[in-house]
């Protein structure tokens, strides 16, 4: 499905006032729990063929008109209350296949659009897929634009999230099949950036990839990022944009390698090495993933040594935590600086107090002292289109920065009034689409600028 981007909005074509409403019949329509707010649009006609009335609705949802980047398909969006959907046509096996494969990658939890219906058309060969729009969400020009020109923090994050997706798909048997950043939609994420896919027409699902298809989905993968780099490039007016492209997509794949490999590897230990164990299991942790299984296996006759396997699940290690503590759900990266936020409020708690507290006792505190009362000065500010938890991971980078050019932890209030009083910046902010400026006077994001691989994390263990 092509993303919501900076692309012309394609239009329907408007049929006539005598076009029946049943004139083709209707479709095998499939919706999902939660969906039923949609069984009153035209379905038997062609998505092209629909018409809203003159309020701006069909079948009472309003239209929305959101940017797309290049496509193949028609593309519609509608919405309704908070919810906002994206209905594609398409020919009817490639329908029938995306559908299929964006519910294995939702059963699975993995990053993509939710799937919400299938409406397919037989005697006219198509089908109209329905998925959830992502809240909060960013088509990668939009995000690259927002920031100076050429390589950096930004960027890296962008090809670090690319790597991980495919790491993602491919551990779930999913060949992507046409990887490329028009392809994928991507949300910031704490101090890191998350990529969803949302075209699936091209993907398979396999019990697992052999390592042929694996690297020819990686090829795509990095020839496609070169383009949509040189492209973005091109249209920056930036000199050798196509070879620095060129060489920023060939990252991509070191990084796919390095995610994979250390999720695979299985190394041998001596017997009684637990602390080797207890690292294994902690470098996966600080990655995001939970450990499921751990398995020791007994090397040669007689000796004292093993091989240490261990199987992961998805990249939700401390989104799960910060659930399970506070009810609160955030994606991975928001989530581990969120727990490291209510850890440094629970140290803090017990210096005062002068005793232990449980987790528990510590997260309920943080959420009525600390998370509710700054959500509740953020979300004005903010707007309804931005994330608040976001906001507030931005909140403590900027209390981050703040404390490193004081030599001293600053405080939230003081990180809370500069974050606010420069506006409540993000580069998902709806702003002039040529405005690429927007962040060269922002110190929370030109804090990566020297050296994003050596910046510590905005709050750190204690």
């Amino acid at each position: 499905m092509s993303t919501p981007g900076t692309g012309p909005v394609e239009t329907a074509a408007q049929p006539s006032e005598s076009t029946p409403r049943d004139g083709s019949g209707f479709p095998r329509l499939r919706l999902r729990a939660g969906a039923a707010e949609l069984l009153d649009l035209p379905w038997e006609r062609p998505l092209g063929e629909w018409r809203p009335d003159e309020h701006g609705t069909i079948a009472g949802m309003r239209v929305r008109e959101l940017p797309v980047g290049p496509s193949r398909h028609l593309v519609r969006f509608l919405t309704s209350g908070r919810r906002t959907y994206a209905l594609k046509e398409e020919p009817l096996e490639v329908a029938s296949t995306e559908f299929t494969v964006l519910r294995h990658l939702q059963a699975k939890g993995l990053p993509a659009v939710a799937p919400v219906g299938l409406a397919a058309a037989p005697e006219r060969e198509t089908a109209i897929v329905v998925t959830e729009y992502l809240e909060f969400s960013i088509q990668y020009r939009r995000l690259l634009m927002r920031f100076p020109l050429g390589p950096g923090p930004y960027r890296d994050r962008l090809l670090d999230a690319m790597a991980w997706l495919l790491v993602d798909l491919h551990r779930a048997g999913v060949y992507w099949g046409d990887c490329s950043l028009a392809n994928t939609l991507f949300r910031r994420d704490g101090d890191k950036i998350q990529a969803f896919l949302v075209d699936a027409e091209t993907s398979e699902i396999h019990p697992s990839l052999s390592d042929g298809q694996r690297e020819y989905d990686l090829d795509i993968l990095v020839e496609n990022v070169a383009f949509g780099l040189a492209d973005l490039g091109a249209m920056q007016g930036r000199e050798g944009a196509s070879d620095d492209a060129v060489e920023a997509a060939e990252t991509v794949r070191a990084r796919y390698a390095g995610v994979w490999d250390e999720l695979h590897i299985e190394p041998e230990l001596s017997a009684d090495d637990r602390h080797a164990v207890r690292a294994r299991i902690r470098r996966l942790n600080e990655l995001g993933f939970a450990v499921d299984e751990i398995t020791l296996e007994p090397i040669g006759d007689g000796q004292n040594a093993v091989r240490l396997k261990v199987a992961v699940a998805n990249r939700r290690f401390h989104a799960r935590e910060l659930g399970r503590l506070t009810g609160l759900v955030a994606l991975e990266g928001q989530a581990r600086l969120l727990l490291n936020d209510l850890h440094e409020y629970q140290a803090w708690i017990e210096h005062e107090e002068g005793r232990s507290i449980s987790e528990k006792e510590a997260a309920e505190r943080w959420l009525v002292n600390v998370l509710e009362p700054s959500l509740r000065e953020l979300v004005p500010a903010i707007g309804p289109g931005r994330d608040p938890l976001q906001a507030y991971c931005d909140m403590l980078e900027q209390k981050w920065i703040l404390s490193e050019l004081a030599g001293k932890d600053v405080g939230l209030a003081a990180a809370k009034d500069e974050y606010l009083g420069l506006g409540a910046p993000a580069p998902e902010s709806d702003v002039a689409a040529d405005d690429s400026s927007i962040a060269l006077d922002i110190d929370w994001s030109t804090g990566w600028e020297t050296d994003p691989d050596a910046t510590p994390d905005p709050i750190p263990d204690v």
